[in-house]
């Protein structure tokens, strides 16, 4: 059997230099989403892991929280600095991800039902643009595993006339893949409304528009 000997030591050289090339492990990019914003304190969520860090801090990952504001946070990974703003995904070479979009169908009784997830939980919602934030019943706050009567107490008119309400912040709402965290919510005592409200405490984030009996969402950032 044939043998081939290499005797040229630039030949070497580049045939080292591919194996150390091949061996190499192969850079990815990162995905950063930022959960929740307070003054010097961010939550993000870089790759499924959730990371609480104080401005000035590195998380595990590479990720410098050069400073946040309960609007936006200010991050570095590798030399490189962006903003980054509740339900804006990146990715850690700033590339944006292509924007999430939900499609919507009316309802026969013109109205538009989805599911979505309220902390992890999964329940449907009616989009009610009249609503200032997402409201509930009692009823499903306590199968959602919500304390709400630790909430801001207050007093709503319903159908039914006057009831004590109490006011809080859901951690996350995701409708259709579209995540917002830290959306007030507002818990009515009883059973009213029948379903929850998806209201403008949600919808503000989301850009929508109405076309032939379809209710399309999509993320704003």
């Amino acid at each position: 059997m044939p043998s081939l000997i290499v005797t040229n030591r630039r030949a070497i050289v580049v045939i080292s230099s591919l194996l150390l090339f091949l061996l190499s492990p192969v850079a990815s990019s990162m995905q950063i989403q930022a959960q929740a914003l307070f003054k010097n304190t961010a939550v993000l969520m870089i790759d499924g892991r959730q990371r609480m860090l104080k401005a000035g801090k590195r998380s595990p990952e590479g990720v410098l929280l050069v400073t946040a504001n309960p609007k936006l946070a200010v991050i570095e990974v590798n030399g490189q600095r962006q903003q980054l703003t509740l339900s804006k995904l990146i990715t850690s070479n700033f590339t944006a991800v292509t924007k999430t979009e939900l499609t919507i169908p009316r309802t026969s009784a013109n109205q538009y039902i989805t599911s979505a997830s309220i902390n992890g939980r999964r329940v449907s919602v009616l989009v009610d643009t009249g609503a200032t934030s997402v409201a509930m019943s009692s009823l499903h706050a306590q199968r959602l595993g919500l304390d709400y009567k630790q909430g801001v107490p207050s007093r709503v008119i319903t159908a039914s006339g006057e009831a004590a309400a109490y006011q809080l912040t859901l951690n996350s709402l995701n409708v259709g893949g579209i995540e917002v965290g830290s959306v007030l919510a507002s818990v009515v005592e009883g059973d009213y409304p029948v379903m929850i409200l998806l209201g403008m405490s949600y919808l503000k984030h989301v850009n929508m528009r109405e076309q032939n009996g379809t209710l399309l969402l999509q993320a704003k950032y």
